[in-house]
């Protein structure tokens, strides 16, 4: 039988003949002990490629006296070949791990395959809209499945990360270096294995590779295009990069020339420059002599490559891939609308003053780009958050024309949600994070004085969010030197997000046992930083979020300039309109980290005297403005402690467990909703897109 759910039951995920699986990284899915202990990921995915790509098996199965090492689990897999099947039930991650340790089988690669025949796939959107992804994971999906984007606040920039590609020197180098390794292998491989140099060059000549026709194993190292599919010319690659060691010299002129570019952006007649994709190609081609033609099939032709010289390690050639990469986007995209800009700064990575490192970013400008072959792939998508608004602005950046757009207000029985605006210190100065204002004395004393007071009536767990890092570190010595920090630490511990990861990990670790042994704590962070994506305050770990600012983008940004003037030119997008939005979609989220269930309840506090304008608190979502009344507006520090008191109190009581009832749906009415069976002839030609925002769209009780 060929993969799909079988009708016998299991353990906890039920017999209904629904199949639900979730796909993730080889990291998080593999149970291959000798794998799985490597420090990251990348080294996780070489182990597991050295292990199972289609070259190793064949040359374990054709020697076995080297007694090369395999994953069992993977062979177990393939020795079951179309017999493979998995019960129906809904599996996350460990539970098909669990499962994948009882059958004996890899749960990424059972995983992969099953994904055709799944009723329900559940995985990182990232793998809908880069186009590298997208073409090994989801390309085989049927046009009727109905795809939802969740947690799609930050789709559009999402889908320009997918189309944009960063080099500075230590990419360039690393290429370098891998440009020579390559060329060595090839020159090994013409001494000792020239007929697979061979065929792959025959290939090449028919275009087979090229037009996709020779599709490599599902457990081989691919590298998957970074162009869309409808801008691939079908044809054969050009001839003067069919032979392996043409085409290696061909990059080594490409790498050069970016090299020069470098030096040439980091002298002292240098600069920031901003080119169209057009004048960066025109350049190139007068400077090396290289043909625009090949430097399309860089990626595609780097891919056949490695492949060919059996490399099973693909991150040590990452630098080269985007080098690759690079040429691909540059040269597909330099005709018509500059949808693309070059970018080549002197310090464009480096945090250290008086230090250079200049990069060349090729950065996409139009977020459309990426998600328009779904738009006209499957008929059903659905764009869905807690904190979409404007919701206007969406079909505008992404270009398309919504079906249905909804906004829902969050169902609850109590208000458990208090927003305040803090315009004001106890001494009437305002309070703002404005350019003019952040510096001021009066305005980093009272931001303190409002953390401190706030800290001192709040329990628990309390969260705040600062614009920046170089904002948060600069008031912090501030506070410091004024002797917040010590009356802080009084009333709770204070913990602090940095740009290190594990530095931030076992701060909130410590920060969730300082809250947990009720001594209380404070977190202090950064919008658009990853506790502000992707960590949870709930219950006592988050009873308020204070927003110091609104987190506005870095307006100095080249990469953000070019993006808002082509916003401006072509889809009629003002400046400071899409500035607005994509500040208070942060807040939101920002502030959103404190309300995960139906009884949570907890404060949001808006520290900024520009948050009392209604082009400001109009953006946010509506289940925010449900509750946030006039009183609750231009408020001084002590005004604001008195309405967090009374919250605290009222909120402090017994959850009146009938009225929690009230407001959740039961099995029953749930089945009741489901919407009658459609016929093929009614939902014929009815494709659309679906944006909605809406905190929780359905709640359900036992």
């Amino acid at each position: 039988r060929s993969m799909g759910p079988a009708t016998t039951t299991r353990g906890g995920a039920g017999g209904s003949g629904v199949l639900a699986l979730c796909l993730s990284s080889r990291r998080n899915m593999c149970i291959n002990d000798r794998v799985v202990r490597e420090s990251d990921r990348e080294a996780v995915d070489s182990a597991c490629r050295s292990r199972t790509a289609s070259w190793v098996l064949e040359r374990a199965t054709q020697h076995p006296e080297l007694s090369i090492e395999t994953c069992p689990y993977f062979d177990n897999f393939q020795a079951a070949g179309e017999a493979t099947t998995m019960p129906s039930g809904v599996y996350d991650l460990e539970e098909l791990k669990q499962w994948g340790k009882t059958r004996g089988w890899c749960p990424y690669f059972t995983a992969r395959k099953a994904l055709n025949h799944a009723n329900i796939l559940i995985f990182n959107y990232q793998y809908m809209l880069d186009p590298k992804v997208a073409k090994m994971v989801s390309a085989e999906l049927e046009a009727e499945s109905i795809v939802v984007f969740d947690e799609a606040h930050n789709i559009d920039s999402v889908c320009i990360e997918a189309l944009s590609v960063t080099l500075n020197e230590r990419k360039l180098d690393q290429a370098t270096r891998s440009l020579g390794r390559l060329s060595s292998e090839v020159t090994r491989m013409k001494a000792t294995d020239s007929s697979r140099l061979q065929a792959e060059y025959q290939n090449l000549v028919n275009g087979l590779i090229g037009q996709g026709l020779l599709q490599p194993p599902a457990n081989d190292a691919v590298l998957g295009s970074a162009v869309l599919e409808p801008d691939i010319l079908q044809e054969a690659i050009p001839g003067n990069i069919r032979r392996a060691e043409h085409f290696v010299t061909f990059m080594k002129k490409l790498v050069e020339h970016l090299k020069s570019r470098l030096r040439t952006v980091a002298g002292p007649n240098g600069g920031v420059l901003s080119e169209t994709p057009l004048a960066f190609l025109h350049r190139l081609i007068n400077n090396t002599s290289l043909e625009s033609k090949p430097l399309k099939f860089a990626y595609s032709r780097l891919n056949s490559l490695l492949r060919t010289l059996n490399v099973s390690n693909l991150d040590e050639f990452s630098s080269l891939t985007d080098v690759a990469d690079f040429s691909t986007l540059l040269a597909t995209y330099s005709t018509g609308v500059a949808r693309f800009a070059v970018i080549l700064e002197p310090n464009g990575s480096s945090t250290v003053p008086g230090a250079t490192d200049p990069v060349i970013q090729l950065a996409c400008l139009d977020a459309s780009l990426a998600i328009a072959p779904l738009f006209k792939r499957f008929g059903s998508i659905v764009i869905t958050s807690g904190t979409l608004s404007p919701m206007d602005l969406y079909p505008k950046l992404l270009q398309f024309q919504p079906r249905i757009s909804e906004s829902f207000q969050m169902s609850t029985f109590r208000p458990c949600i208090m927003p305040l605006v803090i315009a004001r210190g106890s001494d009437q100065l305002a309070v703002s994070t404005r350019f003019e204002d952040r510096g001021d004395i009066g305005v980093v004393r009272n931001y303190g004085s409002m953390l401190v007071e706030l800290c001192s009536v709040i329990p628990d767990g309390v969260v705040a969010f600062f614009t920046s890092y170089s904002y948060m570190e600069s008031i912090i010595c501030e506070w410091d030197a004024m002797g917040l920090l010590r009356q802080l630490t009084k009333h709770k511990l204070v913990f602090i997000e940095t740009k290190d990861v594990v530095e931030t990990t076992l701060a909130l670790d410590n920060f969730r046992r300082a809250c947990d042994s009720g001594r209380g704590a404070v977190f202090l962070s950064v919008a658009r930083g990853k506790v502000s994506e992707g960590i949870n305050f709930d219950r006592h770990y988050g009873k308020a979020v204070i927003l110091f600012g609104v987190p506005f983008q870095y307006t100095l940004s080249h990469v953000l300039r070019a993006r808002l003037e082509y916003l401006q030119t072509h889809y009629q997008i003002r400046e400071q309109d899409f500035l607005n939005f994509d500040a208070l979609r942060q807040a939101a989220q920002c502030v959103g980290r404190v309300i995960r269930s139906k009884t949570d309840y907890g404060l949001m506090i808006f520290a900024d005297s520009r948050y009392n304008r209604y082009d400001k608190r109009s953006k946010l979502p509506k289940w925010i403005l449900q509750f946030l009344n006039d009183s609750y507006l231009n408020l001084s520090i002590d005004t604001a402690i008195s309405h967090v008191k009374f919250f605290l109190k009222h909120m402090s009581q017994p959850v009146d467990q009938a009225a929690l009832q009230s407001i959740l749906l039961t099995v029953e009415e749930v089945k009741l909703m489901a919407p009658k069976a459609t016929t093929e002839a009614e939902v014929a030609g009815e494709g659309g897109a679906m944006i909605t925002e809406a905190s929780a769209l359905l709640s359900i009780r036992a």
